[in-house]
């Protein structure tokens, strides 16, 4: 491919390149389409397959481009949990295909690519890992615009000797102080003078609900180029009210050298501004991207077709929701919070779903809200929603409700510190007796032991079976992890398979072709499927392989258990306790004879990623338990 930033990169060093952007004429452009835009629209669902499929292509057409995002976010927890590959093999395919434009990642700060606090060496070590896998450029952010947590992934990154992009969240409206008297515009100038002062290479600024307006764009992006001349600016915004072209131009215009977009198919609504529409609106002028519309229309082609292989991920978004600018959720929460509340049954209460989230959020303390602290606000308000609960019901029952634990580790400070500070009150009576985290939660952490881990790792999956990279994803998740090696060991690596065959099963008598490296291809033909054996729920399962006749059994997963009737609390007993919500038992803390005290835990329960934490509902003793772990509970 054609040369492109990465080889300044590569030749100058972060601090040179990051002046080089700022010395281009023109704004520059970074495509979202293999991060942001896909976990915006379709639940981070797109594989490594279809993306290597279209690189080699991506590196001739986009080769002007600042940079392409596909990594971070809630890429790593999906590509493991619900798509069954590895992470660092995206990294490393994709890196393989596409050596001219750089990559950038999104690290939560002090959270990494999780959704709480980890010890500093865990955070380093990620760092350091996933620079020498090929992240170049690491947008690092708090959740909370946290500074003591920014200062960790800001130091990560410089060890590694990747590019810092230092990122301020953006929340409220800084054109509208009366409405939003929290986040002001001195408030955001303030937070990018600390950062500016602890060496950045390149300033974000991550508008992760598309609240900048075209004016506060201006306001904004204006008052940081007049105070800081010399800092590239990088703008990052969602559609979802569809007023984001325009916001991106004011802020090309005011002085951004930066801006995100997605491919035109892959952009609108929840994802970022469309691409063509941005580079169109600017060719010819001062501010030209240098991307030619004909390489965005080829890329365009190949996106149109692929986005129809995950319309069964696709929420139905269809049109542009200026209430965002009254709920603030993120454009990558929006669609999974809907595919979530579908999942749990709230698809029909949608509207009260954004409607706790406000009060969720009010009640919170008006928070930044952008993973994972978005989380905790999206986990309360459904939350409220299935237990039918007012923001000032919640307030003045929370001595004796089950929160969802985000909620509570929020409050306990395992997140940080937010802006203000947290509502005492609310907190005091949501931790109860937990302990309360003071100041950055990782620096009280023990460092983390990652030679027992691989002991403990290798004693389960045999002898030099665990990478570096492996300890850091079973670090981050660990159950998640355990599963897929568990699957993986069974299946073998599955992000092989072409997507229509991953998400539908063969038809008979139809044929693939599966490439497992260059020049080793297997032609597989399903023949037929065999009887049920009732006493396993097995079937025998007949396909051809190169021509060669092969037998496999596998499990019948639509042979049904026996349904159990289970006993359902009685509403009107309050020393009875049933699921607060519909889940799968994960944890009991308590056992037959037990002495509690009201609101003590007494199990866990776990549904699409939120984990609640179900406390008695009085002091006395356990008489009996009527759930086991894994049993699936409904509400």
């Amino acid at each position: 491919p054609p040369p492109g930033w990465r080889d300044v990169l590569l030749k100058s060093g972060p601090a040179a390149f990051a002046q080089a952007v700022r010395q281009h004429k023109g704004v520059l452009i970074m495509d979202t389409t293999w991060r942001d835009a896909h976990q915006s629209l379709l639940a981070t669902r797109l594989r490594t397959h279809d993306m290597e499929r279209i690189a080699p292509i991506t590196a001739h057409a986009m080769a002007n481009a600042f940079a392409l995002e596909m990594w971070g976010g809630a890429t790593f927890d999906v590509a493991m949990r619900f798509l069954h590959e590895d992470p660092w093999d995206r990294l490393d395919r994709l890196r393989a295909l596409v050596p001219n434009i750089p990559f950038q990642m999104l690290l939560r700060g002090a959270n990494a690519v999780g959704y709480t606090s980890y010890p500093d060496n865990v955070v380093y070590e990620f760092c350091k890992q996933a620079r020498k896998h090929g992240v170049d450029v690491f947008r690092v952010f708090d959740s909370l615009n946290y500074v003591e947590n920014l200062k960790l992934g800001i130091d990560a990154v410089r060890q590694a000797d990747g590019v810092i992009e230092a990122t301020v969240c953006y929340t409220g409206d800084v054109s509208n102080p009366a409405k939003h008297p929290k986040y002001t515009l001195e408030y955001y100038l303030d937070l990018v003078d600390e950062l500016v002062a602890l060496d950045i290479h390149i300033l974000g600024i991550k508008d992760m609900a598309g609240l900048l307006k075209p004016r506060a764009a201006r306001l904004l992006i204006g008052a940081i180029r007049s105070r800081h001349p010399n800092l590239p600016i990088h703008v990052h915004t969602h559609d979802t009210a569809g007023a984001g072209v325009a916001a991106m131009i004011a802020c090309a215009e005011a002085g951004a050298d930066i801006i995100d977009l997605a491919i035109d198919s892959m952009s609108g609504v929840t994802s970022q501004p469309c691409m063509g529409a941005f580079v169109s609106a600017l060719e010819g002028s001062e501010y030209d991207t240098g991307i030619p519309t004909e390489s965005i229309a080829a890329l365009n082609s190949y996106w149109e077709q692929t986005r129809l292989l995950y319309s069964c991920f696709d929420p139905g978004v269809k049109a542009s929701d200026t209430s965002v600018y009254t709920h603030e959720m993120p454009g990558g929460q929006y669609t999974n919070l809907l595919f979530q509340a579908q999942s749990l049954g709230l698809g029909s209460r949608w509207n009260d779903v954004k409607a706790a989230y406000t009060e969720a959020n009010r009640i919170c303390g008006d928070l930044v809200k952008v993973t994972p602290s978005s989380k905790v606000v999206g986990d309360f308000a459904q939350f409220m929603v299935s237990n039918h609960l007012t923001g000032d019901e919640v307030v003045s029952q929370a001595a004796t409700l089950s929160f969802p634990k985000s909620v509570v580790e929020f409050f306990q400070g395992y997140l940080g510190q937010p802006v203000g500070g947290f509502p005492k009150e609310l907190q005091a009576a949501i931790i109860r007796d937990a302990a309360k985290i003071e100041g950055r939660p990782g620096a009280s952490m023990e460092p983390f032991d990652f030679d027992q881990l691989r002991r403990d790792l290798e004693d389960k999956w045999g002898p030099g079976s665990i990478r570096d990279v492996d300890l850091l994803s079973a670090a981050l998740y660990p159950t998640v992890f355990d599963e897929f090696q568990a699957l993986r060991q069974k299946y073998g690596n599955l992000s092989l398979i072409p997507t229509p065959l991953f998400l539908s099963p063969l038809e008979v008598n139809q044929e693939i072709q599966v490439q497992l490296e260059v020049g080793k291809n297997l032609i597989i033909r399903y023949i037929a499927l065999g009887p049920l054996h009732k006493e396993t729920a097995k079937r025998d399962v007949y396909f051809e392989l190169n021509g060669e006749p092969r037998i496999v059994s596998v499990d019948d997963t639509s042979v049904k258990p026996e349904v159990v009737a289970r006993v359902r609390a009685d509403p009107a007993n309050k020393n009875q306790l049933g699921a607060p919500m519909s889940g799968a038992v994960v944890e009991i803390k308590v056992a037959v004879g037990d002495k509690v005290k009201a609101g003590q835990a007494v199990c866990v329960l776990s549904a699409m990623k939120m984990e609640t934490v179900v406390g008695a509902p009085a002091d006395g003793v356990i008489e009996a338990l009527h759930v086991a772990i894994g049993d699936n509970l409904g509400a």
